[in-house]
């Protein structure tokens, strides 16, 4: 189903408004289970003053990632799968999925999170009840699911009466906490009094599921009116009503109740000091919250699943695409979220009590970081990307605060746990990889496309301004391959050579009319394409179409370009047939006066590499001789060449020219830092007598090239056919100097 369908779809579901689909499920969901279970024992280990900058660092955190999903948000149409979709249309299938079931196992593991602490909650307001402690947990997670099952419609509507009960539980407490108010409990309370379990960052761990309710709205971004609109206005709404509950509670708790009351009573002492008469509403309210809390996961997991699966980036998820007739409730995911429910649930009973509740905190915890890390960085790649479909309605934001967030969820992460954090890192990453080798045809656009144009753009800009230097110089091939079936070794050795540190350009160049072969030219190019694709090459191919083949390789040399990276290298096969001689000369006179260096491939068309075996290079002086022997080098970069040897080899006509030649072969290749052998041949034969002597054997040869003088062209192709006559491959060279070896 294409992202349209998927939109459309969820149009005709539900239509929630901004306050019922968003801030409703998102504020009963932070002001749930930790705000009556644990931010009295994060208050009291981490003292007022660390409970106060635990909150602000959540909440920094969680700003950030709301104010990334409103720049993400109002700038695209959003359908179902909530924080899964905005994700994926903005990194693509492979991280998008990766993130998307993150997140998904965040949503379900935040389900028996809540029914624990509901458990939990039940069991303190009545003790006699302990003993079937996990008979509770399991009922209310079947009961809960039967809501859910019916329909979402009814769910949203079951928790503005809700709403209303936690509004009243909170005046409840916050008002007989400020009765009870004592400046001087809230000074002695002030400092910090952690423990070897609970750090500053255990308790943040431990406090930080209170801000991650932002997800239940965002997850029901597929049944909202107006999502772009929504999704902004809602987030934002809930994220500064829940601070403000938060940071009143904790400091008037902190000056209403001592430190051991804290740490060790937090829920019955906000029954106790509530407002007269009242207690039961926070009795209520803690029942309310954290099951409002837990049916808001229930509703939001699946409807990611549901998400995921259509999409298909994962294989095996097929199945949970499936929704009910009529509202496309998510069903098969929730059957899926019900059974891990209940594994957790069944460990948690096994762990015990509170350690387990605040291990599953945790765990929660790492999966939401990893989540908002990757809200934070969607939303850096489209404003840095800077695509013009970049439109948000919500303006109000600059990159470098989704850097901020990217940096504040991974460093978070770390200082909770490291080895944990790695494993997630491991998990998202295998995932990630796990998608990308599928073969896959996502029926969305991602901002990836344009964040790297944008990197692109800025580095040519900057490469423009920079001067170039010898020891900057990269092999940037221009590659005529003409029919490339016909002449595979060019674009191969074209490969090899560059090794990975530079670009290879392939053009086939076609002669005729451009209206008579504009289709013809697409089918060519597509067909090049695939040829490339299939043999594994890293090069970018084109074809061009020319009413004359000598004037359009002429406007080809002069034109082809990325901004200031320029071919400094044309690669061509040596002329077949005499009959092409004259005009194969005339091409790298053209070349030559243009100031690119030139490499003519003599020999197999279909070169194989000999791993282990020799690469000559006859060395007549640095104008050529820099250039082969770089190109030697780089041409056992390559894992086929990686064990052949480099032998360098010069022609002296004395013996008593031995030792010099000798002396300055060493020198050079020590001065130019690469491993090769030296071989000083002494004879006044012809050299096209002496190189097969002595390369007969080996896997390539290169050898200098002069450009052929006008008139001589018949001569200059003689010459050189002599040489090479009996050689398997030879690469003939000639540099434009600015190869330099010893820099």
């Amino acid at each position: 189903m294409t992202a349209k369908r998927d939109i459309e779809s969820s149009a005709r579901k539900h239509a929630f408004s901004t306050f019922s689909g968003v801030f409703t499920p998102s504020i009963l969901t932070i002001l749930g289970v930790i705000m009556f279970l644990r931010a009295g024992f994060v208050i009291g280990r981490a003292g007022v003053g660390g409970a106060i900058v635990i909150l602000l660092v959540a909440e920094g955190i969680a700003l950030l990632t709301a104010l990334s999903l409103a720049a993400i948000a109002s700038n695209t149409p959003v359908g179902g799968g909530g924080a899964y979709f905005l994700i994926s249309r903005v990194l693509g299938p492979g991280l998008g999925g990766a993130v998307g079931l993150a997140l998904y196992c965040a949503q379900a593991f935040s389900v028996p999170f809540y029914v624990i602490g509901f458990s939990e909650a039940v069991v303190r307001t009545f003790p006699a009840l302990r003993e079937y402690f996990g008979m509770l947990a399991l009922g209310t997670t079947g009961v809960l699911f039967a809501i859910n099952y019916v329909g979402a419609g009814w769910a949203i509507r079951t928790q503005y009466a809700v709403m209303t009960l936690l509004g009243l539980a909170i005046l409840s407490f916050l008002g007989g906490a400020a009765m009870h108010f004592d400046a001087g409990i809230l000074a002695e309370n002030w400092s910090p009094q952690y423990t070897a379990g609970y750090g500053f960052w255990a308790l943040f761990a431990l406090y930080f599921p209170a801000v991650t309710g932002i997800m239940a709205g965002v997850n029901m971004s597929g049944d909202l009116k107006e999502p772009g609109r929504s999704l902004v206005r809602g987030t934002l709404a809930a994220i500064g009503v829940g601070a403000a509950v938060y940071l009143l509670e904790i400091v008037l708790c902190g000056g209403a109740q001592s430190r051991a009351e804290l740490i060790h009573h937090p829920y019955e002492m906000l029954v106790k000091n509530a407002l007269p008469l009242t207690g039961f509403l926070v009795v209520g309210g803690v029942f309310a919250a954290t099951l409002s809390s837990a049916m808001g996961s229930l509703m939001g997991a699946p409807r990611v699943m549901q998400a995921l699966a259509r999409d298909r980036v994962i294989g095996g998820l097929r199945f949970f695409s499936g929704g009910a007739p009529g509202n496309d409730e998510p069903r098969p995911a929730m059957w899926l979220s019900l059974l891990i429910s209940v594994a957790v649930i069944l460990w948690a009973l096994r762990g015990g009590g509170a350690g387990a509740f605040n291990l599953v905190a945790a765990l929660v915890s790492m999966f939401f970081l990893a989540t908002y890390g990757m809200i934070n960085l969607a939303a850096f790649v489209e404003l840095f990307g800077s695509n013009p479909s970049y439109r948000p309605r919500f303006r109000h934001f600059h990159w470098s605060l989704a850097l901020a967030g990217v940096a504040g969820c991974v460093v978070t992460m770390f200082l909770i746990h490291w080895w944990a954090a790695i494993l997630a890192c491991v998990v998202v990453g295998g995932l990630y990889l796990h998608i990308r080798r599928r073969t896959y045809a996502a029926a969305y656009g991602d901002a990836r496309r344009g964040f790297v144009y944008a990197l692109l753009a800025r580095a040519l800009r900057r490469l423009e301004g920079l001067q170039p230097h010898p020891k900057n110089w990269r092999p940037t091939f221009l590659v005529l391959s003409g029919n490339p079936v016909e002449r595979p070794g060019l674009i191969r050795y074209a490969v090899w050579l560059e090794a990975g540190r530079g670009i290879v350009s392939v053009v086939q160049v076609v002669v005729g009319r451009l209206e008579e072969l504009a289709a013809r030219r697409r089918e060519a190019a597509a067909a090049l394409q695939r040829f490339v694709e299939r043999s594994g090459w890293n090069v970018y191919a084109e074809v061009i179409i020319t009413r004359d083949f000598a004037e359009g390789v002429r406007v080809l040399l002069q034109s082809h370009s990325i901004g200031p990276i320029k071919p400094n290298t044309v690669l061509l096969g040596w002329p077949r047939e005499p009959a092409r001689q004259g005009e194969f000369a005339e091409r790298l006179r053209d070349i030559h006066a243009l100031g690119m260096s030139i490499l003519c491939v003599v020999g197999d068309e279909q070169p194989e590499p000999i791993d282990g075996g020799r690469i000559d290079i006859w060395w007549r002086g640095m104008a050529n001789g820099s250039l082969m022997v770089i190109l030697a080098y780089l041409l056992t970069c390559n894992w086929e060449w990686r064990r052949s040897r480099i032998r360098i080899l010069r022609v002296v006509g004395e013996e008593a020219g031995r030792s010099g030649a000798a002396a300055s072969l060493r020198g050079l290749v020590e001065a130019a830092r690469i491993d090769a052998e030296i071989a000083v041949v002494v004879s006044k034969d012809p050299f096209a007598e002496i190189l097969p002597r002595y390369s007969q054997n080996a896997s390539v040869v290169f050898l200098g090239l002069s450009p052929p003088e006008r008139g001589g062209e018949s001569e200059f192709f003689d010459s050189y056919e002599r040489v090479v006559r009996g050689l398997s491959q030879v690469i003939l060279v000639l540099s434009n100097g600015e190869a330099d070896l010893v820099s």
